[in-house]
């Protein structure tokens, strides 16, 4: 019931403007003296954990920096030859791609196609796996690379600005179909394609990509904007990929050529590096 009634109120508020007033509000720079206070007590509301912070609190001059820092080097090893987690996140859905449905919560699908917001795309990935990975403002906010290969497109689809929690999930259709998105194009060491779709919410202020400025989402030009790479943009599992300005979600989509997602149960914790699918390459 008040997943409901939330779902309903924000059905009448500004969710874009609460996120870009959230954005404004959590890059507002505090006083250093206040710096390492209000981290450690925004740890403490949502359950971060600042010790993995790669620097001193001091040294974060924002609430957006510190949302958005990294980690100590070492934290998060990364599984060789494997289809790793690119975040840390908790399992909300996992399963084969057919017929261009994913899972978005019991009793509820929606399509491959309207996702990624290309039919032709959609079509590389039938016979593949999936999985979605929801960030909570707990989590560690970065996202890397699942794989070793090339970026060789992405592309910025606005649309709503819904939360991604259990409430929405449950209760707005097509849920991570119709909140704005960013669809990245991967092509593996070995061919075929893998998406990563980094799905924006209600007060998340940007979801940027670390390669490319100039994509992100709660663009100010709100229409489709598709970038190709060329030359592609070679990465490795792990490197750095882009990041969330607070929590979100993440839908991973593989294709058969590339290898497969591993059965994952629902609520499962995934963290940064850890092995949750095999490349066909390296069986």
């Amino acid at each position: 019931m008040a997943g409901r009634l939330l779902i309903l109120l924000l059905s009448v508020l500004p969710k874009h403007a609460l996120s870009h007033g959230a954005g404004w509000l959590a890059s507002r720079t505090v006083p250093v003296r206040w710096r390492a206070r209000v981290h450690r007590g925004y740890s403490r509301v949502f359950g971060a954990r600042p010790e993995e912070a790669a620097l001193p609190l001091e040294q974060y001059p924002t609430l957006n920096a510190f949302f958005t820092r990294r980690l100590r080097p070492g934290l998060r090893p990364v599984t060789p030859d494997a289809l790793v987690s690119p975040v840390d996140a908790t399992v909300g859905a996992y399963g084969p791609v057919a017929d261009d449905t994913l899972l978005q919560a019991k009793g509820r699908n929606y399509s491959l196609a309207a996702l990624l917001g290309s039919r032709t795309l959609a079509d590389a990935f039938d016979g593949g796996t999936y999985a979605t990975l929801y960030l909570s403002p707990s989590d560690y906010h970065r996202i890397h690379a699942p794989l070793t290969g090339r970026v060789v497109a992405a592309t910025y689809v606005p649309g709503e600005l819904w939360p991604v929690n259990v409430a929405a999930v449950t209760h707005v259709a097509d849920l991570f179909a119709v909140n704005e998105r960013i669809v990245v194009e991967l092509e593996a060491d070995g061919g075929g394609r893998f998406a990563l779709v980094a799905v924006g919410a209600t007060m998340v202020g940007m979801t940027r990509l670390a390669f490319d400025d100039a994509l992100h989402t709660n663009a100010r030009r709100r229409e489709v904007q598709r970038r190709t790479y060329d030359p592609p943009v070679e990465l490795s599992a792990g490197d750095e990929l882009g990041h969330f300005e607070f929590g979100s979600t993440v839908v991973l989509v593989c294709a058969p050529q590339v290898g497969a997602v591993e059965p994952l149960a629902l609520g499962d914790i995934v963290r940064l590096g850890q092995r949750i699918g095999s490349l066909a390459a390296s069986g």
